[in-house]
């Protein structure tokens, strides 16, 4: 039977998806020391890359829709954890934080967004469509919803082949909203599919407070309905997510169907670039701020000791130089030939005429 209950915070192991091979030391070098080190490494990496686009977006330097992951970190992060290779990851358009956690490289995300040839997509998808097949990471959806069915499709899949996979399929409060998501939940619950919904509820999809536009505003009790477990968990905390998402993958993995975990989150920026963001009261964002799931750990980290000043300012420093490498590669690599711009569709290059 369907289920809807709370999360709360814990500690846990490593997961086998790949990590950094190096970076400073910590105060205390315990496993779960370790363990919180590589989680603010993760979503500090994430924030200052979004940090960089808006640098470089307010400088022209990248150009199309940008939708920024700040203030959410917790959530890609937290449930990557959960995760190993051996799983997909359909994710949406405001998809760097994704990537990133999933283990995309940072060079290969920057150069897609100066649509360069060695961008993760060869500079064709640009912000919205990261995609990394080696990793299973199969997109960056610029439609809304348009993910559901597809993560429903690669679950069917593995369960015709026998393959002990969970999809996990990342979305937000405005897909809720959508066809695509009753759709899926249905038919993913009625033939006892694993996939894993996450849904990152910040409240306001792209500009629309959810009181003003679903009766219910619990997410979680409405997709229990479908006869799924599904609760609402607290998507500032990355200890919370990670717990939650693996008990969920745990018991996908031992057939139980799927789940529904309900991320209740906020994004500190507008909704795009393009955004003017007069939709939310100021002093609601520096509230949502107080809770800021980097600084939170950090915090956290530091009252245990697992985190000094030195630390802290070694780890930023390790990532702005991932960040500032990534940039300059991207600047440096080539441009697609226009010769090649129907190379995925005739599977040959053009001659074009000087």
């Amino acid at each position: 039977m369907a289920t809807a209950h709370g999360g709360t915070s814990a500690k846990t192991s490593r997961t086998k998806r790949p990590r950094r091979a190096h970076g400073p030391a910590t105060p205390s070098r315990t496993p779960a020391a370790a363990h919180d080190m590589d989680l603010l490494h993760q979503m500090l990496l994430i924030r200052r890359f979004e940090e960089r686009c808006v640098e470089l977006y307010s400088t022209a330097a990248i150009r199309g829709f940008v939708h920024l992951y700040i203030g959410e970190e917790a959530v890609a992060v937290g449930v990557h954890q959960a995760l190993d290779e051996r799983d997909a990851v359909v994710s949406t358009y405001r998809e760097h934080g994704h990537a990133l956690a999933r283990g995309v490289p940072p060079e290969a995300v920057m150069a897609e967004m100066y649509g360069k040839t060695t961008g993760c997509s060869h500079g064709r998808g640009g912000s919205m469509h990261l995609f990394d097949a080696g990793r299973r990471f199969y997109g960056g959806n610029a439609i809304v919803g348009g993910g559901l069915p597809l993560a429903a499709g690669l679950a069917l899949a593995d369960r015709m082949r026998g393959e002990s996979r969970v999809t996990c399929c990342f979305f937000g409060d405005g897909a809720f909203a959508e066809g695509e998501f009753h759709e899926t939940a249905n038919l993913a619950a009625l033939w006892g599919l694993p996939v894993l919904f996450v849904c990152e509820n910040n409240l306001y999809a792209m500009g629309t407070a959810l009181a003003r536009e679903h009766a219910q505003t619990d997410l979680a009790m409405r997709a229990a309905s479908y006869g799924m477990a599904a609760w609402a968990v607290d998507g500032m905390d990355v200890h919370a997510v990670e717990k939650a998402a693996r008990g969920a993958v745990e018991s996908i993995r031992a057939g139980s169907g799927p789940h529904f975990l309900e991320m209740r989150t906020y994004r500190f920026r507008a909704h795009s670039m393009y955004d003017p963001d007069r939709y939310r009261p100021k002093d609601e964002i520096e509230e949502w701020k107080r809770h800021d799931p980097v600084t939170g750990l950090a915090d956290g980290m530091r009252a245990a000791g697992f985190l000094d000043a030195v630390a802290q300012e070694a780890l930023d420093h390790e990532v702005m130089e991932a960040i500032d490498r990534a940039v300059r590669e991207a600047e440096q690599a080539p441009e697609e030939p226009a010769g090649d711009l129907l190379l995925h569709v005739t599977g040959r290059r053009e001659e074009v005429p000087s």
